[in-house]
């Protein structure tokens, strides 16, 4: 089930980000300025990203397995519609639906919870996020049919795959075990509002900005990054691709590795070193090109300073592989905190991580146009992982402090429902 689940993530994950490669065409056709061309990339972030929060809840009724059919299914189709489109707000319109796919992440999670113990969550979680690979297919893949075919073709391509995928998994998964027990025994699923309960804890949305920073920055990235190559290093859109495939890649593809990591070391500490490691890379990430012109002894001098090509693509791929450490270690908390309510928190924490998606694009471009810097990109990034480790390191001074015979606290499991009231603040 897994690697099924894993592989329809994938596809869809693919699809939710197929306008950072036929978006820069569209974006040369229309004529569209670099807030316009934000929007454009990051509407299907919106609608996935909201989606995520009701999806995760029906998964709970319904079951992972027939949600995640359902949005692929309506993806595939708008990707379809979008080659009917002729205007901007088409494009807009396509592209909500197009967002779905995004979802089905939610609804994959729900499912793969119902078929492991907690103590193999964290190992579970992290290799169904490796279907985060799917931005690294579409970065690395689709600007050679691109240039082969044009946009409408490629869009018909990804559209006929996630229907073969969407059909393909329904036929060879089966549901959960909790939902076929619930079917056969004529339970109903858990109501809506105990499922929305635990979203009044603190710590669901102390959470929930640590995934926007995490995998919102990850989805942005992947985004923004081939229109980042082609503007700042004059790249071709195949060879900006390719390298926003290096980043896509490693925060895809080591997200099993941070499941298993937090399983071993506590998701608390591997939360610190992705916090710490994302500050220094993009640190360095946000330092915008600069000619220096000094006052020698025997008259003025200057030089240039500017991350190279090379440095550039290793920082974007450490940086890529620390949010993929970051992105598992959040999700190993939410089975054990809120078991009853994977779903509902899943969403909830998923649905702020595809804001940040969302957001984080248009902010680049606002941020572009007004500064004229590119790297105003990245100091954007800097100040919220900024805010998140100093955020997290308070609340742990302060839980340090309260529980001084048991400083580990915060890695402890604790019921919803009918949490101890001392965790409510956390």
């Amino acid at each position: 089930m897994l690697v099924l689940s894993t592989a329809a993530f994938g596809a869809s994950f693919a699809v939710w980000i197929i306008f950072s490669i036929i978006g820069i065409q569209i974006q040369e056709e229309l004529g569209l300025s670099e807030s316009q061309f934000g929007l454009l990339i990051s509407l299907p972030i919106l609608t996935g990203s909201i989606s995520r929060l009701f999806l995760g809840i029906a998964s709970e009724r319904f079951g992972g397995r027939l949600i995640s059919t359902l949005g692929m299914l309506i993806s595939a189709a708008s990707v379809w519609l979008l080659t009917w489109a002729h205007s901007y707000p088409q494009f807009l319109a396509a592209a909500l639906g197009i967002g779905i796919a995004g979802g089905t992440f939610v609804s994959g999670i729900a499912f793969i919870s119902r078929w492991y113990p907690k103590e193999r969550h964290g190992a579970a979680f992290g290799m169904f996020g490796v279907g985060n690979v799917g931005a690294a297919v579409t970065n690395f893949g689709a600007p050679f049919l691109l240039v082969a075919f044009g946009w409408q073709t490629t869009a018909e391509i990804y559209a006929i795959a996630l229907a073969i995928v969407a059909v393909g998994y329904f036929l060879l998964t089966r549901d959960d075990p909790e939902t076929l027990r619930r079917r056969k025994e004529g339970v109903k699923g858990t109501t809506i509002a105990e499922q929305l309960r635990p979203l009044r804890r603190v710590r669901v949305w102390r959470f929930s900005l640590y995934y926007f920073l995490m995998f919102g920055g990850f989805v942005a990235l992947a985004s923004w990054l081939p229109r980042y190559y082609m503007g700042v290093y004059q790249l071709d859109i195949g060879t900006a691709g390719m390298l926003t495939a290096i980043f896509s890649f490693s925060a895809a593809v080591f997200r099993a590795v941070g499941g298993w990591l937090s399983d071993r070391f506590g998701a608390r500490t591997v939360l610190y070193w992705s916090f710490w490691a994302c500050m220094g890379c993009l640190l360095v990430l946000s330092y915008p090109p600069t000619t220096y012109i000094i006052d020698g002894i025997d008259g003025h001098f200057e030089f240039h300073l500017a991350t190279s090509l090379p440095l550039f693509a290793v920082l974007t791929f450490v940086l890529g592989f620390f949010m993929s450490l970051g992105m598992a270690a959040v999700f190993k908390h939410i089975p054990s905190y809120f078991p009853r309510s994977v779903g509902s928190v899943s969403g909830l924490v998923s649905m702020f991580g595809g804001l940040g998606g969302f957001f984080l694009p248009i902010i680049f471009g606002v941020l572009n146009d007004l500064t004229n810097l590119w790297t105003t990109a990245f100091m954007a990034l800097f100040g919220v992982v900024t805010t998140c480790l100093i955020w997290m390191h308070l609340v742990i001074l302060s839980m340090a402090r309260q529980f001084d015979d048991n400083p580990d606290y915060f890695d402890e499991p604790a019921e919803d429902g009918a949490a101890s009231q001392r965790t409510l603040n956390t």
